[in-house]
C-alpha cells in the first residue's frame, strides 16, 4: 500500500518517514500537521537501532540479527519498528534498499 492510498498526500512532509510495527502492521507516517480523523501518535522511549540493506524478503534474517545484537548488549525489546528509508521504486532507482530496525527497549 502506498501512503497516497491513505489520502494523506496533502498532509505529508516532503519525504515522510514510514514506520511499521509488528505482525499487525500498524503504519506510522510522518506528517507536517494533525490529520483530521486520523489517530495521531508520538513515539517516545529508549530505542536501539541497526541499519540493514537488501531486499524486503530478508526481513526475517534482519529480525534475528537484531535479536542477537540486543542479547549481546544485555537488552530485549518490547516492540520492533521497521523504518523504510525508500519506497520500492526509489530503492530500485538508487540500487540500495536501506531499512532501519528500531527496538523499543523500555516499556
Amino acid at each position: 500500500m502506498e501512503l497516497s492510498d491513505l489520502g494523506l498526500d496533502s498532509q505529508l512532509v516532503p519525504h515522510p518517514a514510514q514506520l511499521r510495527c509488528g505482525d499487525d502492521a500498524d503504519v506510522y507516517a510522518e506528517v507536517g500537521k494533525d490529520v483530521p480523523g486520523a489517530k495521531m501518535v508520538s513515539l517516545s522511549g529508549t530505542f536501539m537501532s541497526k541499519v540493514f540493506e537488501g531486499p524486503y524478503r530478508e526481513i526475517g534474517h534482519w529480525v534475528e540479527a537484531m535479536k542477537t545484537w540486543l542479547q549481546s548488549e544485555g537488552k530485549h525489546f518490547d516492540k520492533l519498528y521497521f523504518y523504510y528509508t525508500t519506497c520500492p521504486k526509489c530503492a530500485k532507482k538508487y540500487g540500495k534498499n536501506y531499512v532501519v530496525l528500531l527496538a523499543q527497549i523500555d516499556k
